[in-house]
């Protein structure tokens, strides 16, 4: 008699092979636990390169953030353009003013320092030398001007996502993402109704051109680079 048989006459056939197969499912899911862990530490520890061109997009705190996401249905409530100075990165973008932030210094302004940066598909021949400079003398005309809490499209003012949008467009004639209109948004939750009263009181201007963040986010013309 066998040790297995003898297991089986005081506890029951099958038992030992139930409690065999438990313990073999319970290995594989700690494997399966372990692994996944070390590979997602292996994807954090991969740092990010930045270069010229690329498009960052974090989660902002400001006040009206959470009225973004839920009328665009996205996390990523901001966004800038990745320049290299001096070997060194930062992000052009649209708060008040608009002006070059660190780029360690935008991502740490981000809700829990969490980022994803994407690239033109195409960057290693569409943006070389000539190309960045038409975008930098593109955006030199923002600078410094007010954040636009009313999201006009007029140059007057800008913000965040029409800035990026601008760049691209209007150096390159390359639109990334999708415009659209104030109205095409979901503006059903309290929060947003509340934003649209404070900005625009009962004269919501439905019609008015915009991109958002998440409209670039998805733009087929970019590919992921990193996420953190």
């Amino acid at each position: 008699m066998t040790t297995n048989q003898r297991f089986d006459l005081f506890h029951g056939p099958g038992l030992y092979a139930k409690s065999y197969r438990a313990r073999t499912m319970a290995a594989w899911l700690l494997l399966g636990l372990v692994l996944g862990a070390f590979l997602a530490l292996g994807c954090r520890s991969s740092a990010y390169e930045p270069r010229d061109g690329d498009i960052v997009f974090h989660t902002s705190r400001s006040s009206q953030s959470q009225a973004i996401q839920l009328a665009t249905h996205s996390k990523y409530s901001h966004m800038g353009i990745v320049y290299l100075r001096d070997g060194k990165p930062f992000v052009y973008e649209a708060v008040q003013p608009v002006k070059l932030t660190p780029l360690a210094e935008w991502i740490a302004r981000g809700k829990g320092g969490h980022f994803v940066a994407k690239r033109l598909k195409r960057a290693s021949q569409l943006l070389d030398g000539d190309a960045l400079a038409r975008m930098r003398e593109a955006g030199k005309k923002f600078k410094g001007k007010s954040y636009d809490l009313y999201f006009d499209w007029s140059d007057d003012r800008v913000y965040c996502s029409e800035l990026v949008w601008k760049i691209y467009h209007r150096a390159l004639g390359i639109s990334i993402g999708e415009l659209e209109t104030i109205g095409d948004f979901d503006l059903s939750a309290p929060v947003v109704q509340e934003k649209i009263r404070e900005r625009w009181g009962t004269s919501l201007p439905r019609d008015e051109a915009v991109i958002s963040p998440a409209s670039m986010f998805s733009s087929h013309l970019l590919k992921l680079v990193h996420r953190e």
